[in-house]
């Protein structure tokens, strides 16, 4: 194998969540009398974590930075309870993971999603799959694309920087993935467009989840991106 180790972000790579963040943001934003978004628009929104989310919707609607907390706490208790409404995995994820786990690769997940909520999600959809290690934004690292918690996850999991193959659908992931000094792959399925993963630097682009499975075995040079 080429690769040990895979890391995988969360939301618009392992998992389609866009529907239910802009449903239970959009909520929270009527609940105040605050214009929508379409989901579209949360696609750019997303991808650094809560507060970067709410500071763009902040930005965009031109409200004072007071109207923060407010936000925040409005939209985590309406994720709460619509997070399992409309997501789902991607369709191929399932066996991608269990083919790695069949070949002993390890497998972690890195989002900018609260850990706590991080955790919840995976336990709800992968039930019946067992990561190696999830780590979602904890307090002591800064988000990604810092690599800090990136470089822990891989510190836990025994692995060295040249073995991992980070995936991701965002330029954040493959910044994260440059930053830590891991390759990385651009996946074509989740929120952003191909332009944008190139221009980030990607190794490899992939249009379905199998094709992850042949970068790590090797047989991936269909895939580079350049």
């Amino acid at each position: 194998m080429k690769y040990k180790a895979v890391i995988f972000d969360l939301d618009g790579t392992l998992l389609d969540t866009i529907s239910d963040i802009s449903d239970s943001f959009n909520a929270t934003l009527e609940k105040y009398e605050y214009p929508t978004f379409s989901e579209e628009e949360y696609k750019y929104f997303v991808g650094k974590g809560i507060d970067v989310l709410i500071s763009r919707i902040i930005k965009r609607l031109k409200l004072d930075n007071s109207k923060f907390e407010q936000l925040r706490q409005g939209y985590i208790e309406e994720y709460a309870f619509r997070h399992n409404a409309k997501t789902k995995p991607y369709f191929g994820i399932a066996e991608l993971l269990h083919k790695l786990k069949e070949k002993q690769i390890t497998v972690g997940v890195l989002s900018n999603k609260p850990h706590f909520q991080t955790v919840e999600v995976i336990a709800y959809y992968f039930k019946d799959y067992k990561f190696d290690l999830v780590y979602g934004k904890k307090p002591e690292f800064e988000i990604k694309p810092n690599p800090a918690s990136a470089i822990d996850l891989i510190s836990n999991l025994n692995v060295n920087t040249e073995e991992v193959l980070y995936v991701g659908d965002t330029n954040t992931d493959i910044e994260t993935a440059q930053n830590a000094g891991f390759d990385s792959v651009g996946v074509l399925w989740g929120f952003r467009k191909k332009q944008e993963l190139i221009d980030a630097g990607a190794n490899f682009i992939v249009k379905k989840p199998m094709e992850i499975y042949k970068i790590i075995v090797g047989d991936g040079d269909d895939f580079r991106s350049r």
